[in-house]
């Protein structure tokens, strides 16, 4: 039997260069191992404001994004949150056991509280507890988690004895951190002090996937870097540099060491030239394939179907589960 694994993303901004290289990329890698659900979380982007225009156009983009990024449609099992009413029934249920003291200490809410202090919604407050039910509701074994996310993880390990407590074991499966080998952790163009963020405000910051070559070109020779002129990987007094030698060597699979010896005596301007080329050439493929999946919004409404019809299969077992353990009449 394979292990199953979980992972979503909140449908904000687009998948970054960063994505792709630190998970999408290995996410690929997994789907022959292991029984793989991604889902777009467009729930979870509800705790900001959307344009809901907006936000169905960006559902169908990030689907595109998914496929065109190697994620096969038939060995996983690829859905849109929202399109799975069993995810809001199980959080219900889940909120009903989890103690407001364990909500409070969450550093994401309160440092999204801070950022968006004119909407300080329930949402943002228990959305924690939703991203419980995201991941029981499927038996997941592992979780691939960064390190911004793995109190909410041990938060649903907290939940799940919670409710062994009340309601006895074997209903809902303790998960795990998925802690294979993940990709290189980019950094931000402009900022190398923080991670390249998909919903970066500042789009100096990060390279979507999506974005065209002139776009790419622009960013990377525009990346920030330090006044000094060799080209050495030194992540500590050189942090700009040495993210793009990171990204360099990841999509080329030269060590940052050949590339310092290839580079011995050129200027930082040669490296971003060779680097925004190299990424061009990289992305050209994805963002071809999503072209062309965008042009067909009914081959997308077949497999965003099939693939809520699929999670909902799977869903359903642990749901009547949990309604009868708490007595709920189905």
């Amino acid at each position: 039997m394979k292990k199953t694994i979980l992972s979503g993303s909140t449908v904000t901004g687009n998948l970054t260069l960063g994505n792709y290289i630190g998970a999408i990329n290995n996410w690929t890698k997994l789907q022959n191992d292991y029984d793989c659900l991604y889902f777009l979380a467009d729930l979870h982007a509800l705790t900001v404001y959307q344009d809901p225009k907006i936000l169905r156009e960006r559902c169908y983009s990030f689907f595109a994004q998914y496929l065109a990024l190697g994620l096969d449609p038939q060995k996983n099992i690829i859905f849109v949150q929202s399109q799975v009413h069993q995810h809001t029934e199980l959080s219900w249920i889940l909120s009903s056991l989890t103690p407001m003291g364990y909500l409070n200490r969450m550093t994401q809410f309160k440092e999204k509280a801070e950022k968006h202090s004119k909407n300080i919604n329930t949402a943002l407050y228990t959305y924690p507890v939703l991203m419980a039910a995201d991941i029981l509701l499927y038996q997941a074994d592992l979780v691939p988690v960064g390190e911004d996310q793995r109190q909410h993880l041990e938060l649903t390990r907290d939940i799940v004895g919670f409710f062994e407590n009340r309601y006895g074991e074997g209903i809902l499966k303790m998960p795990e951190a998925y802690v294979g080998k993940m990709g290189a952790r980019i950094m931000s163009l402009q900022d190398p002090e923080k991670k390249m963020s998909k919903s970066d405000e500042n789009e100096k910051n990060f390279v979507s996937i999506i974005d065209d070559a002139k776009q790419i070109e622009k960013k990377i020779k525009g990346a920030t870097t330090d006044s000094g002129t060799d080209i050495k990987f030194d992540p500590e007094n050189k942090a700009g540099l040495s993210n793009l030698m990171t990204i360099y060597s990841v999509l080329s699979g030269k060590t940052t060491e050949q590339i310092e010896i290839d580079y011995e005596g050129k200027m930082y301007g040669h490296l971003k030239v060779d680097l925004a080329d190299l990424v061009v050439q990289t992305l050209k493929p994805v963002r071809e394939k999503y072209d062309d999946l965008m042009k067909n919004k009914d081959y997308l409404d077949q497999l965003m179907k099939s693939g809520a019809e699929r999670a909902e299969a799977r869903a359903m077992p642990t749901l009547e589960k949990v309604y009868k353990a708490v007595g709920l009449l189905r």
